[in-house]
């Protein structure tokens, strides 16, 4: 969750303090477009309640979720999970994990591509939680926003196939174990030669604020760095770059919500904290799309992690910019 501002300057400054490797240059830090600048916008008025009604359905009907203190919770969200996906006409797969004596698993559905269909396009967000909170930001805002783009390519057909994964297990104490949803899925991409072209993890993406020091960053870059956490961000390693670089340029030309980007090297603190760094393992281009978490929302991890507390209105913003990512991705 660490990102970049427009200056390059500044930017050659900050990645050199970090002591960052050669190759990540101001060239992989740009990004391309504008970011949104416009008066407040509207969206569709029917999304904005279908997060609405998701986000309160995972956070105050099913609560805490999670297999090491929640399982029947965890379970009963994987199964309301199904039978909403079911609905919208998938077929869903069960990818089994193992946890001590208890089983869980990540929920797997795709829209068959036509001219390019071993070609991938993987779109992801996990639906357990830390201990202790009802994580409506984290994660209910990725996993509403991931149903409401499956709800969407139901309807279409993409040349390349779009695949939309809901990962346990994210958070820890399974965060960068062999029990991580993402980490057992992205073995599996390899093992069976999956063609993935890109990863997106939707993680946290719900919180916003206009107010001047309301975003924060690791040091030094938070020297250099816009104070308003008003936008979303989307995040990757280097190697990642043209992956970052495509989704900030369609994300920009089409959204009403401001946006930064990132190609950084993956050790940087926040840069690997999502379901996306694992992927990076076996080569395969991902990033995180996020409202940058502990990094400005102070309900982080904590009870107070709420429905009230997610900006329904920008995160409907988010999603319609996200349609015409994907949309292009798959493309």
């Amino acid at each position: 969750m660490v990102f970049v501002q427009r200056s390059r300057g500044f930017i050659a400054v900050a990645l050199l303090a970090l002591g960052s490797v050669a190759g990540c240059t101001v060239r992989a830090v740009s990004m391309p477009g504008t970011s949104y600048a416009g008066p407040e916008a509207q969206p569709d008025p029917a999304l904005v309640a279908r997060l609405n009604a998701d986000v309160t359905q995972l956070a105050a009907g099913f609560g805490e979720r999670n297999v090491t203190n929640q399982p029947a919770a965890l379970e009963q969200t994987a199964a309301w999970l199904r039978t909403r996906l079911e609905g919208l006409g998938y077929v869903v797969q069960e990818e089994p994990i193992k946890v001590g004596e208890r089983t869980t698993k990540n929920l797997i559905v795709e829209r068959r591509g036509r001219g390019l269909a071993t070609q991938l396009v993987l779109v992801g967000a996990h639906y357990d939680t830390a201990h202790g909170t009802p994580g409506a930001d984290d994660n209910g805002s990725g996993v509403a926003v991931a149903l409401a783009l499956a709800e969407i390519f139901s309807t279409r057909t993409p040349e390349r196939t779009v695949r939309f994964i809901f990962f346990t297990n994210e958070e820890p104490p399974h965060f960068r174990t062999t029990s991580m949803g993402s980490v057992v899925n992205a073995g599996a991409c390899r093992g069976r030669h999956d063609d993935v072209k890109a990863m997106l993890s939707l993680e946290t993406l719900g919180y916003f604020s206009d107010e001047a020091g309301s975003q924060r960053y690791p040091w030094p870059l938070s020297l250099v760095y816009p104070s308003q956490g008003n936008f979303v961000a989307f995040v990757g390693n280097v190697e990642s770059r043209e992956l970052v670089r495509d989704c900030v340029r369609t994300f920009r030309a089409m959204a009403q919500v401001p946006s930064e980007g990132a190609s950084l090297p993956g050790s940087l603190e926040g840069v690997d904290f999502s379901d996306h760094a694992p992927y990076w393992k076996y080569g395969y281009p991902a990033l995180m799309v996020t409202d940058t978490a502990l990094f400005r929302n102070p309900h982080y991890h904590e009870p107070t992690d709420v429905p009230a507390r997610v900006d329904f209105r920008r995160l409907a913003l988010v999603t319609e910019g996200l349609i015409s990512v994907v949309e292009s991705l798959a493309q």
